[in-house]
């Protein structure tokens, strides 16, 4: 019970630390490249107002840059103290991209934001604007190296597990550099950062309107803005369809989830909307949906690019379908999986006693059975599905908002255009409403990705349970509070500074 509670606090204090860093880093995501624009524009026609409006969302840009620090950094450091096992097995690998990160994306990051920020009037227009594209590269190199990371952990590549040492150690780094389950990853992660940077400037922009004020330096903002999203939003579909497919490759638990799919078949549909029987359990008879509207066949073009292909669901990826599709039961799996725990037992015990002849036929038997090493620490078969209406919802919300965005954009930038925008006050409120929808629709698209691959640390290698550090779980719990404590301070911090100056205008600044 203890290392259960213990497992749970982990997960809940880096679930609360990862949820509250998201909020900061979309923003600067793609506000940072919405800033060079507007920079660049200023640069090449030299009309003042575009350095004022350059100026004021460099001001808001800032103040997220500085809050959002804090949660990152403590996010890394709790990979050394709640979760040491997962460190010592996977530092060789994991820890790589975290130190690029550091040494290349982040201290460029950090050096160009000030000349970026106190830079004005001190250096050149040319080498100003050079370091506000600088900062926009270096966040997105930020991106690139932690998904890199993450992407290793849905789609292990290019490492090898050292019997004796028991860690697992890296054979190809360009393999875990394009590991396509990262590269897709990090595509469709700054694409919702670009957006949720473009709703940022459209929201704030239709609250000038609706105001009547800083009107002519808002509007072309919001122009700036919903251009940048419109094409980024379009941008964010194409990766969710390649981050879908990568799903379906690799992780097949994850899509079924994301569908509700409890029985596999050929042609699958989509589910486009719908509400999940609750009282649906695993192996048995009972309708997947009270009601759901499908679309066709769609499920398996997005999964597979192929209409006529087969999607497992829940049940066979649990209890095996051996004859037409050779799918491998979790059971069988688990079983495999004790049989390589306890031949790498085996195999330390002979090497203590020099005994080499032993040593190397349990080490040919966990080699045989190796690829479901991971699994022998899981108690149940059932175990390997994760909460299927936690990412069923997450995952239909996040499209359903997604596809509004792009609505949204579409809509603003068409009657910026023709001079009307000042007018349709509906659209101009729902532009400002849909900034915390940008945040949440993030949020969602983390649930799905972290949630969907439970109980895995690391996709069918490392449970959650065993990755944890050995501590007291009551210190866990403090901590949790502690964080949970400074983490909403800092972001009522940020929103009260954020409206102090959005209320100032863009003038004053």
């Amino acid at each position: 019970m203890e290392d259960t509670l213990l497992v749970d606090w982990s997960r809940a204090q880096f679930a609360l630390t990862a949820l509250y860093h998201w909020l900061f880093v979309p923003l600067t995501l793609g506000l940072s490249f919405i800033i060079a624009i507007m920079e660049t524009i200023y640069v090449k026609t030299g009309n003042i107002i575009w350095k004022e409006i350059t100026k004021f969302w460099m001001t808001l840009f800032a103040i997220n840059f500085a809050i959002g620090l804090a949660t990152g950094i403590i996010m890394e450091f709790e990979f050394g103290t709640n979760w040491s096992n997962y460190s010592w097995i996977v530092g060789d690998i994991f820890g790589a991209p975290l130190a690029i990160e550091g040494l290349m994306a982040f201290f460029m990051e950090s050096t160009f934001f000030a000349i970026m920020f106190f830079g004005w009037d001190k250096v050149s227009k040319q080498m100003h604007l050079t370091s506000t594209w600088l900062v926009a590269i270096g966040s997105n190199l930020s991106a690139l190296w932690i998904l890199v990371a993450n992407g290793w952990m849905q789609h292990p590549v290019g490492m090898k597990f050292n019997v004796d040492s028991a860690r697992f150690e890296m054979e190809s780094f360009w393999d875990v550099v394009f590991n396509p389950t990262a590269y897709s990853k990090f595509l469709h992660t700054i694409g919702s950062g670009y957006v949720m940077g473009a709703l940022f400037v459209v929201g704030i922009s239709a609250y000038y309107l609706l105001k009547n004020k800083d009107v002519v330096k808002a509007k072309k903002s919001m122009v700036v803005g919903a251009t940048f999203g419109l094409i980024t939003s379009m941008f964010l579909i194409l990766s969710g369809d390649e981050s879908a497919h990568q799903v379906a490759q690799h992780q097949p638990m994850k899509l079924a989830a994301m569908e509700g799919l409890y029985d596999g078949h050929k042609r699958a549909s989509i589910v486009a909307i719908g509400q999940l029987n609750e009282d649906k359990k695993i192996g048995d008879d009972t309708d997947e949906f009270i009601w759901s509207i499908e679309v066709p066949y769609a499920l398996s073009i997005l999964g597979f690019h192929d209409m006529n292909a087969y999607v497992p669901g829940i049940n066979e990826l649990v209890y095996g379908d051996n004859d037409e599709h050779k799918i491998i039961s979790a059971k069988e799996k688990i079983t495999k999986g004790k049989i390589a725990i306890e031949a790498l037992k085996s195999y330390k015990e002979a090497k203590k006693l020099k005994d080499d002849v032993k040593a190397s036929a349990h080490l040919t038997i966990f080699r045989a059975h190796e690829k479901y090493f991971g699994y022998g620490y899981l108690k149940d078969e059932k175990d390997i599905v994760p909460n299927v209406s936690i990412v069923f919802y997450s995952f239909h919300l996040m499209v359903g908002l997604g596809s509004w965005f792009l609505v949204l954009f579409f809509l603003i930038l068409y009657f910026s255009m023709i001079g009307k925008i000042e007018k349709k006050r509906i659209l101009l409120y729902s532009a400002l409403w849909s900034i915390p929808l940008g945040y949440l629709a993030g949020e969602l698209g983390w649930i799905v990705a972290e949630v969907g691959r439970q109980p895995w640390a690391i996709q069918d290698m490392l449970p959650v349970g065993m990755a944890t550090s050995q501590i007291a779980t009551s210190a866990v719990q403090t901590t949790f509070w502690l964080f949970a404590i400074i983490f909403t301070g800092l972001l009522i911090a940020e929103i009260k500074i954020m409206f102090t100056q959005v209320n100032k205008g863009i003038e004053e600044h």
